[in-house]
């Protein structure tokens, strides 16, 4: 049995892959804590791991980012990623060093397992190997190590191989590092200093590099090839499981069988607050479609407008009787949603242009299962989403390529090879 610490930022994106991790840990036997917000509590006990809370400073309700974080009001592009970064994922390191620290006071951990965005684990890592448990990262997003194959993360650009390439990676990772990441930059060399007295060993964004090693949520069909890699990366698959809703099924579920195509459109379980970003957009772009476009909005009020005839719509879905039913899905990027049509072999369009949702529909399209629609001042055309939808349809290279990538995915070891990672870093340092 190995004592694991999981570390993850409040953020629903961010705790529910982790929280399915740590059901599969406790179930292999593992004693685990789990250190995140106070609304998560029910959550990580649900699963049978000892919650930790955060400091105070450290935590905020995810639910409405504008209000707990007032400053990205307003805030777009590249601004906005800057501001988010510096201020919802920076800021708070220091509070969660603190917090990793009383912990391993109280019991000593035999790995630290800590989310991509997790910063407290970057100031961990500055830390001589000997004077800190073995750190793990969990890959809950794209992979972004930094390297000179790719284009800088969060930017959303596929790789371009070949020498010019690479000059092209590394003239974009010098402005980038000049004009984008600068202040994060300095601040994180600066709380580094002060906090642990040791340098920062790496880009901010870059941290995850001098883990111990680095548990990817994915498969290698599914992230850019890196020829220089620094950290072992273990491609487990994904791992996160879709409960079923409670309630009945709603009352149109028996039209999915009417023979029409089945779309579905998601806006994710978070970013849902309104449904005039992609759900509603969707279901009048394709209107005149000879398809049937089904949607939940993810516990929010249905909306009381009149629907397209063909369109249905539910609080919440059963993914595990919709997806093998669907012949393409319209998402807003989410790593876990995009997965679960690839694990189901559906062909998707991606749209997602914000945080790592424009990493994760780069990849979309780079994979070739699906399509990528990047929005113009803030929107997608209503008509663009009908060309995608008609595309994933009519060409069949796409439903191949993502029942390949569902091929891998159902080959990938998933929990087991969790399980494995984190019992050979404890063995290695033994020895």
């Amino acid at each position: 049995m190995l004592s694991i610490l999981i570390c993850c930022t409040p953020v629903h994106g961010h705790v529910a892959p982790s929280l399915a991790v740590a059901r599969g840990l406790v179930a292999a036997g593992h004693d685990v804590r789990f250190l995140t917000g106070v609304r998560y509590r029910s959550a990580v006990e649900a699963v049978g791991a000892r919650w930790l809370p955060l400091p105070v400073e450290a935590d905020y309700d995810d639910r409405d980012m504008d209000a707990s974080f007032p400053g990205r009001v307003g805030l777009t592009g590249v601004a906005g990623a800057r501001w988010d970064l510096l201020h919802i994922f920076l800021e708070p390191a220091a509070a969660q060093l603190r917090a990793v620290d009383d912990a391993l006071a109280v019991q000593q951990a035999d790995v630290v397992l800590a989310e991509s965005m997790f910063l407290g684990a970057m100031l961990l890592l500055c830390r001589p190997a000997d004077e800190r448990p073995r750190v793990a990262g969990l890959g809950i997003v794209p992979l972004g190590l930094r390297s000179r194959d790719t284009a800088p993360f969060a930017l959303g650009i596929p790789p371009l191989p070949g020498p010019i390439g690479r000059l092209r990676n590394r003239m974009m990772a010098w402005s980038t590092d000049r004009f984008v990441f600068a202040e994060l930059q300095r601040e994180g060399e600066r709380l580094a200093r002060e906090l642990v007295g040791h340098p920062l060993r790496s880009p901010v964004m870059d941290y995850p590099s001098t883990a111990d090693a680095i548990i990817q949520l994915t498969v290698p069909e599914f992230e850019y090839p890196r020829s220089d890699l620094r950290v072992p990366v273990h491609f487990v698959g994904p791992v996160a499981t879709t409960p079923a809703p409670a309630g009945d099924l709603p009352a149109w579920w028996d039209d999915l069988a009417d023979g029409r195509p089945v779309i579905h459109v998601t806006q994710g379980t978070v970013a849902n607050a309104d449904l005039d970003d992609l759900i509603m957009p969707t279901m009048r772009a394709l209107a005149d479609r000879d398809v049937l476009v089904v949607a939940s909005t993810g516990g929010r009020e249905i909306p009381a407008d009149a629907l397209p005839a063909n369109a249905r719509i539910a609080p919440y879905l059963p993914y595990d009787r919709l997806f093998p039913l669907l012949a393409g899905f319209v998402t807003n990027g989410g790593y876990g949603g995009v997965h679960f049509a690839l694990a189901h072999g559906v062909p998707i369009v991606a749209t997602g242009n914000t945080e790592d949702k424009s990493e994760v529909s780069a990849r979309v399209a780079w994979s070739g299962a699906g399509v990528r629609l990047q929005p113009k001042h803030g929107a997608i055309a209503p008509d663009a989403i009908a060309r995608a939808v008609d595309r994933i349809l009519a060409e069949p290279s796409y439903r191949t390529h993502a029942a390949r990538l569902g091929t891998a995915i159902a080959a990938a070891p998933g929990m087991p090879g969790i399980d494995e990672v984190l019992r050979g870093l404890v063995a290695a340092r033994a020895l």
